[in-house]
């Protein structure tokens, strides 16, 4: 599978320039594409196909507006046309309902104002991990790198990323080629939550860090700062760097400390059973705050990949599962309850934490679905029906409906639902002779 790893580069401050004029000169070819496409539309003229941009991206170089882009590497320019194919591609298939999830909006005109710029160089561009540690980028120079693990192969991109906070990163994507996990005995069932992060079926609970609440004075303080700078000015620049920092460092804490978490739980288990969370709604809620604090997208993200890499087993068990109201031991649906029940009693006499009966009934679950889904038909092959059954023959007797349901014909004859009697068609007695 395909892996990307993450390093932090320190260019010096020319080669800090040469980046900002590659990300400059990739933005201005992706505006100038999606830009010539929206004005094709207008006129009713066919879809611009990607050789036909990249032909006139070829044409600019020689005009005087656009001679400058010919200082930057011709990789750069021909992958932002790829990322604006792969933004249309994206819109299409959202439309068709060809692509699962969210509909995706049309691309939209890059800005110079943007926290973040990314540039891609392929194998074309002929970059080169040297012995020395350093970083070959065409046209930039030779960046320093800060090597925390080696590369498992030789990379078949990278992405020069420069964030919000001004740090500058390198992106390398390779064709990972690890052997799995020794297997496990053990497996899991994981109920997310608020209060504890993560409720494990054997009864482990971890406790939530709460990362941005426990950061908020200090993001308040700077956001302060930020709002009583004068807009355009310097120090508004310097304060913008400053909350961005901030935020960078937060994201990096949860990070961290969800890869480890999830290192672990892949590592000491052979399966792995999480309840499918629809994060996006409980974003709209008052517990939004909390909701985004935790992060269970992005775990559940790392678990999975971690699992197919390292030879486990993932699942999500459907989202509308009563993991909260049915007894672990009994079986029995109890009905739904509020959030501040934290533990119950079954009539069974079983007495369950809420968070811990949850995980157990995720465990069950999932491995239930994974027993099921071994590959085989579950719904019964299509047979051909009896020639006396499929045509329609004159002598059959007519089928005639009941009040509880439609007959049924065995054979030629008329067997009717059990049911009720249906009432008599009330009749008009003709009227006496001589009455009124």
């Amino acid at each position: 599978m395909q892996l990307r790893y993450n390093y932090r580069v320190y260019p010096t401050p020319s080669q800090q320039q040469a980046l900002a004029r590659a990300f400059g000169c990739a933005r201005v070819v992706f505006n100038d594409g999606l830009r010539a496409r929206q004005e094709a539309r207008a006129e009713g003229l066919p879809y611009l196909s990607d050789a036909e941009l990249s032909k006139r991206v070829t044409a600019a170089k020689a005009t005087p507006e656009r001679a400058w882009l010919g200082e930057v590497s011709s990789v750069v320019l021909q992958q932002a046309l790829a990322n604006l194919n792969m933004a249309y591609r994206n819109f299409f298939a959202s439309l068709s309902g060809k692509r699962k999830g969210r509909k995706v909006a049309p691309p939209r005109c890059r800005s110079r104002k943007d926290n973040r710029q990314a540039i891609r160089f392929t194998a074309n561009a002929r970059f080169k991990v040297l012995d020395n540690g350093r970083l070959r980028l065409p046209k930039i120079g030779d960046v320093e790198v800060r090597w925390s693990r080696n590369l498992p192969s030789d990379p078949s991109s990278v992405t020069v990323i420069r964030d919000a906070a001004g740090r500058y990163f390198a992106s390398f994507v390779v064709q990972s080629t690890d052997e799995p996990l020794p297997v496990a005995d053990s497996e899991i069932g994981i109920d997310l939550g608020l209060t504890h992060f993560a409720v494990l079926s054997d009864g482990t609970k971890v406790a939530a860090p709460k990362f941005l609440r426990r950061a908020a004075r200090k993001l308040k303080r700077l956001q302060r700062d930020l709002s009583r700078k004068q807009r355009g000015s310097q120090n508004r620049k310097k304060a913008v760097v400053k909350v961005a920092k901030a935020h960078a460092r937060l994201a990096d804490t949860r990070r961290d400390w969800q890869h480890k978490l999830s290192t672990r739980i892949i590592r000491d288990n052979q399966a792995v059973y999480v309840e499918d969370l629809c994060v996006v709604g409980l974003g709209r809620t008052r517990l939004a705050k909390s909701v985004h604090d935790a992060g269970w997208a992005s775990f559940t993200g790392m678990l999975e990949y971690k699992a197919a890499r390292y030879g486990r087993t993932f699942a999500k068990i459907d989202r509308f599962a009563p993991t909260s109201q049915t007894c672990s031991a009994c079986g029995r649906l109890d009905g739904p309850k509020p959030l501040n029940v934290r533990s119950w009693t079954c009539p069974c006499g079983a007495v369950h934490d809420r968070d811990v009966n949850a995980a157990i009934n995720v465990l069950a679950q999932g491995r239930w679905d994974n027993s099921n889904a071994c590959g085989a038909q579950v719904r019964p092959a299509l047979v051909p029906a009896p020639r006396r059954e499929a045509g329609i023959r004159p002598d059959a007797a007519c089928s005639t409906r009941s009040v509880e349901g439609t007959s049924v014909h065995y054979g030629g004859e008329i067997v009717k639902p059990p049911g009720r009697r249906p009432p008599r068609r009330a009749t008009r007695r003709p009227p006496a002779v001589g009455s009124c």
